[in-house]
C-alpha cells in the first residue's frame, strides 16, 4: 500500500475533474481526496496498490474532456492506514 500527492495544473477546476478523479479512484480501489488550490490547480492525495496507483495517475494525466492538463507533480507520502474512501474537498 503506497501513498501519493499529485498537483495538478492546467485547466483543471470547473471542469468536473476532481469529480472525474473520484469516479477513477473509486473504481480502482484507491482512497485518498482531490480538493481545489488556491493558485487555480487541483491537489490529490491517493492511496491504493501500486497498479492501481499506476493506473489513476495515468488518468489523471488525460482528465476529463474538457479539462487540460499542463503539469503534475507527484511526491510520496506516509500511507493512512484505516482510510476507507476517496473524498472531494
Amino acid at each position: 500500500m503506497r501513498r501519493i500527492r499529485l498537483l495538478v495544473t492546467g485547466r483543471v477546476q470547473q471542469v468536473g475533474f476532481r469529480y472525474y478523479c473520484q469516479v477513477e479512484a473509486v473504481l480502482l480501489g484507491i482512497t485518498g481526496y482531490a480538493r481545489n488550490a488556491s493558485d487555480g490547480s487541483v491537489e490529490i492525495e491517493a492511496q491504493g496498490e501500486d497498479e492501481a496507483l499506476t493506473i489513476f495517475e495515468s488518468a489523471v494525466l488525460r482528465g476529463p474532456r474538457v479539462a487540460r492538463v499542463t503539469e503534475v507533480r507527484r511526491e510520496e507520502r506516509i500511507a493512512k492506514p484505516g482510510e476507507t474512501e476517496f473524498t472531494l474537498g
